[in-house]
């Protein structure tokens, strides 16, 4: 899945010289965490809530409420915002987007063409629904989890027992991470079956079970 269908496109910029009171403002009209600054119609960094909560002064300050006021409608984005950016692509996958915010600790990325002009931003929020979707749980409520051999046709054993027992698969994931050497564990989201003991009942006969579960969304 690609980040150019899950950002932003609508995205809401500053420039590097407004002052940090307007860039406040402006992420509480719209109701957003991160603003990506520009320079001359260029992306040249980005700043968000946290960045403007840490150069606030604290309150503790004994500066009077005009004084305070008057400081951060002098103080410009471009000295509080983060130059060194980490970008994203429109033709990169969401996978890499999360894995890019994950090893930095950043939780948006503005997105670019292959020319560097903005396109958007994704945020952890975009990833979240990304997760979502890709998981199939407004689909279907019943998951199994399985410790499979890394092998050719591992999977296919498990989703024939499932479609014999009338089952529709909406999504399947797979991982190594905690699956002993050798195995893998696979995650399968279904609806359809008719008896759900039954199915339990034969995939734990022919394979090692990890979890059954129903989820509900509320």
């Amino acid at each position: 899945m690609l980040v150019k269908y899950w950002m932003s496109s609508n995205v809401i910029t500053i420039d590097e010289d407004v002052s940090m009171m307007k860039a406040s403002r402006l992420m509480k009209q719209h109701g957003i965490q991160h603003l990506p600054v520009m320079r001359k119609g260029r992306l040249a960094g980005i700043v968000s809530d946290r960045d403007l909560k840490e150069a606030h002064p604290s309150k503790a300050s004994t500066l009077d409420i005009h004084e305070l006021y008057y400081l951060l409608d002098q103080l410009k984005i471009k000295e509080i915002m983060t130059k060194k950016l980490f970008t994203s692509h429109t033709d990169d996958t969401i996978e890499r987007a999360a894995a890019l915010m994950l090893k930095h600790d950043i939780s948006a990325l503005p997105v670019v063409n292959n020319e560097g002009d903005l396109e958007g931003i994704i945020t952890k929020g975009d990833l979240f629904r990304a997760l979502v979707s890709i998981s199939g749980i407004y689909q279907a409520a019943v998951q199994v989890g399985v410790e499979l051999t890394d092998e050719p046709g591992s999977i296919r054993e498990v989703t024939d027992v499932i479609r014999s027992h009338d089952g529709r698969i909406f999504s399947i994931i797979t991982h190594y991470e905690h699956a002993p050497e050798g195995y893998r564990h696979v995650y399968i989201r279904f609806k359809g079956v008719k008896d759900e003991s039954g199915l339990l009942a034969e995939l734990e006969k022919r394979f090692k079970v990890l979890y059954h579960t129903r989820d509900k969304v509320e």
